[in-house]
């Protein structure tokens, strides 16, 4: 089966092909693109005929309505949307409604544990970090959501008159006296990166406390900057989201 995979975030669309059980082909596109230049785009970067297309979404039900007309007729076959669920594929969702998850969050931790299999801590740092927490059962311990590097930064340009807006920098988080900034602009960069770090660092000690040893699971456009700074065993997966969709796809139960 040949299938292609679309991770929709809030700011990008990420895709890959599924074939012979791999990822292949992936590829992302920024919202602002798509809005600027239209889905085609999107589609002149897609192949023409596969056998399915699932998708992640949590940029809306219009875009899921443009997207998946634009796309199946682009593909030759209809669009299927994941959604959060009480449990399946070894996972236990925590919410009372299960719904009310962003799919996305549920997608990874699908993802995380059909290859961890045991306690871990998913991380996506994207324009949000939602951090989440399996036991040694696939049991869903909860979350967290706070705002992202890039939107901490930009929160405290619009919220105040002295701190200008400060632009992302490739730089990882800096370690030991490094992380004090010398100007305000690199004040606000290493404090939302480490604000980040933190949260994360908290997240896992709190599991250690309460007798489990989580893996760390990394994804997100904002991963690469932090993934050294964090001394625990960890996991980078750039397309944690489109591993889970594979898996879901290729296991349905």
């Amino acid at each position: 089966m040949t299938a292609l995979l679309l991770d929709v975030g809030n700011t990008r669309l990420k895709w890959g092909i599924l074939d012979d059980d791999n990822i292949r082909r992936t590829g992302h596109i920024a919202h602002d693109r798509i809005r600027e230049l239209g889905l085609q785009e999107l589609t002149s970067k897609l192949p023409r005929h596969v056998d399915a297309v699932f998708a992640s979404n949590v940029a809306g039900t219009s875009f899921a309505t443009r997207l998946s007309g634009v796309v199946g007729m682009h593909c030759h076959c209809d669009v299927r949307f994941a959604r959060s669920e009480r449990r399946g594929w070894g996972v236990t969702n925590s919410y009372r409604q299960p719904r009310r998850m962003g799919v996305d969050r549920w997608v990874a931790m699908v993802g995380a544990w059909a290859e961890t299999q045991a306690a871990c801590l998913i991380v996506d740092l994207g324009t949000a970090v939602t951090i989440d927490a399996l036991d040694d059962d696939g049991v869903h311990l909860g979350g967290q959501i706070i705002p992202g590097v890039v939107t901490m930064a930009q929160s405290l340009s619009s919220a105040t008159s002295d701190i200008p807006l400060v632009r992302a920098s490739a730089k990882r988080v800096a370690n030991d006296l490094e992380m004090f900034g010398h100007n305000t602009a690199a004040a606000v960069r290493e404090g939302s990166q480490n604000a980040v770090v933190g949260a994360i660092e908290r997240a896992v000690r709190t599991l250690q406390s309460n007798g489990y040893d989580p893996t760390i699971v990394l994804t997100g456009g904002d991963a690469s900057r932090i993934l050294k700074s964090l001394d625990e065993a960890l996991l980078h997966r750039p397309h944690l989201v489109l591993q889970g969709l594979a898996h879901m796809l290729e296991s349905a139960p």
